[in-house]
């Protein structure tokens, strides 16, 4: 388990390579739930999610061989971009391993950020392969999208400037894929808090934290095209860190339709004035879903990224509810 001091280290570590990002009251929401929401702006990070926190953190305590070796992960885009970035900051390379599920603007970018880029397979899980043979061929260094400490940390230091923000958060809504956010963002949130409760929120089309909490244990799941992107693959049959933590923390994990999705993303756009791709709305839209149940305080949405193809949120703006019709 990663403790709270790791957490406030990984803070220390990363701090002038990161934003702090806002977090702002939110009168719609606080509104139509009569309970003070605020939202975590963290889609307004350098690279337009969370994950910068999560990979700086990662980059900056490799041993300087291995970072001059060049790092490999797989990605569903957004580490991706924050890996790429990190790397290069670093002054090392990056190299992203990605399915063919992967939006396009997400993967221009991680190729405009320097890396190398490989395509391959309809899953994570695919794309993955090629992470172990480049490991195995050229000695690069694995730095995973969730399950790995350094990570997991890093992320959580988002849970820390939530609770600076609102020291009396009963709930934080915190979108779930692999379980690297939820898990950091728990551990600092109960580390300091320990009554609030920490509710996860994925999407019903492939969730795999889901379905292994639901199991008792890591499963494969089917990767399918979402709105919520960012929130799809695997979380690894030997995952270590991430499903453990995740089981032992979060008090709750909802699964939402493409249609709910949709309502999260117009009404983060047309109430909130923020543009965020569908992984980062689910927090929205978990509560415009009624799925949440009775809030009795102060609540914290963490608008987790905004990196969604302008011309699909436009269509989701004009009324599409299935992802299935942008592939059409």
């Amino acid at each position: 388990m990663i403790d709270l001091q790791t957490i406030r280290d990984a803070r220390s570590r990363i701090a002038s390579h990161i934003i702090a990002t806002p977090t702002e009251p939110s009168s719609s929401l606080s509104k139509l739930f009569h309970v003070p929401v605020v939202l975590k702006l963290e889609h307004r990070q350098k690279t337009g999610s969370f994950k910068l926190r999560g990979a700086t953190n990662a980059i900056l305590q490799l041993p300087d061989a291995d970072r001059s070796r060049g790092v490999v992960a797989v990605s569903t885009g957004n580490h991706g971009r924050a890996l790429a970035y990190a790397a290069r900051a670093a002054g090392s390379r990056a190299t992203i391993c990605m399915s063919h599920l992967v939006p396009d603007n997400k993967v221009s970018e991680i190729r405009r950020l320097g890396a190398d880029v490989r395509i391959l397979g309809r899953s994570q899980d695919e794309a993955e392969h090629e992470v172990d043979r480049l490991v195995k061929q050229d000695g690069l260094v694995v730095l995973p999208p969730f399950d790995h400490p350094a990570i997991i940390a890093g992320q959580g230091t988002l849970g820390l400037e939530i609770i600076e923000a609102v020291p009396n958060v009963e709930t934080v809504l915190v979108p779930v894929s692999g379980g690297g956010l939820a898990a950091g963002v728990a551990v600092a949130v109960k580390g300091l808090r320990p009554n609030a409760k920490i509710i996860g929120v994925s999407m019903e089309r492939g969730a795999a934290m889901k379905a292994s909490l639901d199991a008792g244990h890591p499963v494969q799941v089917e990767e399918l095209r979402s709105f919520a992107d960012a929130l799809g693959g695997g979380i690894g049959l030997d995952n270590k860190w991430t499903f453990n933590m995740c089981q032992q923390l979060l008090d709750d994990l909802i699964v939402l339709t493409e249609e709910e999705i949709a309502a999260g993303i117009r009404h983060a756009y047309h109430e909130e004035r923020e543009i965020v791709e569908g992984s980062g709305a689910v927090g929205i839209a978990a509560l415009l879903s009624s799925k949440v149940g009775h809030l009795t305080g102060p609540t914290a949405v963490i608008l987790s990224g905004r990196n969604i193809a302008m011309e699909l949120h436009q269509q989701v703006l004009n009324g599409m509810t299935d992802p299935d019709q942008e592939a059409a």
